[in-house]
């Protein structure tokens, strides 16, 4: 059997592996920036072009493939000119996921004392760090884990 799954527009590099599969959806730097910046308010093709600086045609192969695979919503503005991105559920379900990158890179990409944004609670509170716990609310981590084949 061939190596990769074809389904719909997406090539599944391991078929049966969620975090492939994940990263097959959004796994590059561009996609996670698209979302990220659509979780902190912008909607806009200029919104997203002007955060993170992207090419104009990378930027409308992204949010083409964004709205494609329901992670993203497109509508024509109140104004009838421009067409505005929100987050759908699975864009805002990526949450977790983005807070866990940034604070991955806040631990490991940063000189200490080097300037960084912050992502703060409404009370204008950091988060608390994510860490994943078993089914009783223990700490979980790669020595305490395995993956398990479930078909």
């Amino acid at each position: 059997m061939d190596e990769l799954t074809r389904r719909d527009d997406v090539t599944w590099t391991d078929p049966t592996c969620p975090v492939a599969r994940t990263l097959d959806l959004v796994g590059d730097r561009w996609s996670l920036l698209i979302v990220r910046d659509a979780m902190d308010g912008a909607r806009a093709f200029t919104d997203f072009q002007q955060r993170t600086g992207i090419a104009r045609n990378i930027l409308t192969d992204r949010l083409r493939r964004l709205v494609e695979r329901d992670i993203l919503d497109r509508e024509t503005a109140a104004s009838g000119r421009r067409q505005v991105y929100t987050l759908t559920q699975a864009g805002r379900d990526l949450f977790a996921v983005v807070v866990a990158l940034r604070q991955w890179g806040e631990r490991h990409a940063f000189e200490p004392g080097e300037a960084r944004s912050v992502l703060v609670d409404e009370s204008g509170r950091t988060l608390a760090e994510l860490r994943p716990t078993n089914s009783l609310g223990a700490p979980v981590d790669s020595d305490t884990t395995c993956v398990r084949k479930d078909y």
